[in-house]
């Protein structure tokens, strides 16, 4: 096994080694379960919100949003005031300020309800797209991007090929995407948006077995030494990063493969 080799790498071998090789596998375990909670939150809660900002009565609602469709309260709110650029970037301001003081400060249990508490807000963030595309072309891409994702994180986690060299790139690449997105919202570049969307799929692509490869060496580097005491957050952690990896995937192909209403 890939994660075999790494454990003897990492200087063990013998009974500690196996012990190591089934801790791995129930942190994976662990991190792919969280990761998947936080997305099942994230979807619900956006996909309700969504519910709650529409209404067919016209007298609930000012705003005329298409054919015998109205926002209500919320959803003028949400979507038409100031506020939409406030729940458009608090994701990322809770990402940079909020969740690296919680890893500090809380145990491995609070540090998961801040991660769930990160996919509502999240969810609130992308509530819009159950208004702007069709719900068929949500979950056409949903499924593909599950389908991609799983793909990769598995070859991530078991290539033999040591892919850390592609974190800086990466990294950098998402930095120039965020740039780009932000320019966009003033310019409102259709060819813009398209070469932003294709490069942010390749790029959360290469994250996503990036970030598989990177948690399983981080693990072992740790459980080799008996750190066990940070492996509970070190799950977290990864499962956010992968989760993070979804989100962007699966937002970018939505850009380039939904239909919208």
């Amino acid at each position: 096994m890939a994660e075999y080799q790494s454990v003897r790498a990492a200087g063990v071998s013998g009974a500690r080694a196996a012990q190591i090789d089934e801790g791995l596998r129930a942190h994976m375990n662990k991190v792919y379960g969280t990761m998947s909670v936080g997305t099942f939150i994230t979807f619900l809660a956006a996909w309700a919100i969504s519910g709650l900002a529409v209404t067919t009565d016209p007298s609930a609602g000012a705003v005329m949003f298409r054919d015998g469709q109205y926002l209500t309260g919320l959803g003028q709110a949400l979507y038409l005031s100031p506020l939409k650029w406030v729940i458009m970037f608090a994701p990322l301001a809770f990402i940079f300020f909020g969740f690296g003081a919680a890893v500090n400060r809380l145990n491995a249990a609070g540090v998961q309800l801040v991660f769930y508490a990160f996919a509502v807000l999240m969810g609130l963030s992308l509530s819009s797209i159950f208004l702007v595309f069709t719900g068929l072309s949500i979950i056409q891409v949903f499924l593909t991007t599950s389908i991609a994702f799983a793909g990769l994180s598995l070859w991530g986690y078991t290539t033999k090929k040591d892919i850390s060299g592609w974190g800086s790139f990466l990294i950098m690449g998402v930095i120039g995407l965020l740039v780009a997105s932000i320019i966009n919202i003033f310019l409102g570049s259709p060819a813009i948006q398209f070469a932003v969307s294709i490069l942010g799929v390749l790029i959360f692509a290469g994250l996503t077995a990036y970030d598989t490869q990177n948690i399983k060496n981080t693990y072992i580097q740790h459980a080799a030494h008996g750190d066990q005491d940070w492996l509970g957050k070190a799950a977290i952690m990864g499962a956010l990063n992968l989760y993070l990896d979804f989100i962007n995937m699966f937002m970018f192909l939505l850009q380039l493969l939904g239909n919208r209403e």
